[in-house]
């Protein structure tokens, strides 16, 4: 047994990097990274179509793309925990007087998760 398995460590890296993106947008850290983004043109929802995309694979990945039928689609539970977390981080913004809880913002994270969800590789 590897004492470093990608199937662990890519997802779980992924997700403490989402998280610390999380805590500098809930912090009200606008940076250059953040300011850069929001200059481009629906840079913001691109980003977030992008970040949780790439999540989303990467805990397929890990989860060797398993799926489950749900509500009577067949999909990938990396991909269901992924929508989960975005809508729950999504509402939590509510309570964040420097967030705003936007339901675009959910639909942009919903559509990378969708398209990255087409995605497979390895055994």
């Amino acid at each position: 047994m590897k004492l470093f398995n990608l199937r662990f460590i890519l997802p779980l890296s992924f997700f403490l990097f989402i998280g610390f993106i999380i805590y500098l947008a809930d912090t009200a850290d606008h940076n250059f990274a953040f300011r850069m983004i929001g200059a481009i043109p629906y840079g913001d929802k691109l980003m977030h179509a992008l970040l949780y995309g790439v999540m989303a694979l990467l805990l397929n990945y890990g989860l060797n793309f398993r799926s489950h039928n749900f509500l009577g689609f067949n999909m990938q539970v990396g991909a269901l925990i992924v929508l989960a977390f975005a809508g729950l981080e999504e509402l939590s913004q509510y309570w964040f007087p420097s967030r705003t809880c936007d339901l675009m913002d959910f639909i942009a994270d919903t559509v990378g998760v969708v398209l990255f969800s087409f995605i497979k590789w390895g055994r």
